[in-house]
């Protein structure tokens, strides 16, 4: 690459310092993590072993997660320190972003997006399969699936696959229909 690319690029990353970016409320607490959420529930999807944990308090959850953190504090630093990341491409840093890099992005977005799964996993253990235990309604089952996760129907549409997709789990439809039968059974 031939002009100031790389000048610019390591002035930007010179440039990290404290942390006020000068972003509003809603990209550094809600944006930032959700994002931290969805990269760390992409390294859940793609780990044979943590993919179809639920949430417990158990050794091999805890660690499942704390990889994701990990992973998901990669993607972070990737995103905005790398040559491909906003360090570079946008100057952050620079003399256009004078608020620049700090190290807020660099720590909210894998720490609270990690709280984020976290939650989300809590939710689809005690709230979802609660709902699928007893609805017969498909589409109830999938918003429901979908709105109390929404990072993790982030990442599903990520790998092609509908939002309310779970890995090891029934579909909806037999879910339903299961549902259906043990309703039947118990009325004659």
């Amino acid at each position: 690459m031939d002009g100031p690319f790389f000048k610019d690029y390591f002035k930007s990353l010179r440039g990290l310092h404290g942390w006020d970016d000068g972003d509003p409320f809603s990209v550094n607490y809600l944006g930032h993590p959700w994002m931290g959420a969805v990269a760390g529930r992409i390294f859940v999807q793609n780990d044979p072993k943590g993919k179809e944990f639920s949430f417990s308090n158990d050794g091999i959850y805890w660690k499942s997660r704390l990889k994701a953190l990990g992973w998901s504090a990669a993607y972070s630093a990737t995103f905005e320190l790398s040559p491909m990341g906003e360090a570079a491409l946008g100057n952050i840093g620079g003399d256009p972003w004078p608020d620049g890099l700090t190290y807020h992005d660099l720590v909210i977005t894998p720490t609270v997006g990690t709280g984020v799964l976290i939650t989300e996993d809590l939710a689809d253990r005690y709230i979802v399969h609660w709902l699928e235990r007893r609805a017969t309604s498909v589409p109830l089952m999938a918003a429901t699936r979908s709105f109390l996760n929404p990072a993790r129907s982030m990442a599903n549409l990520m790998r092609f696959k509908w939002p309310w997709y779970r890995d090891g789990r029934n579909s909806l439809r037999v879910t339903s229909q299961m549902n259906q039968l043990k309703a039947d059974a118990q009325e004659d």
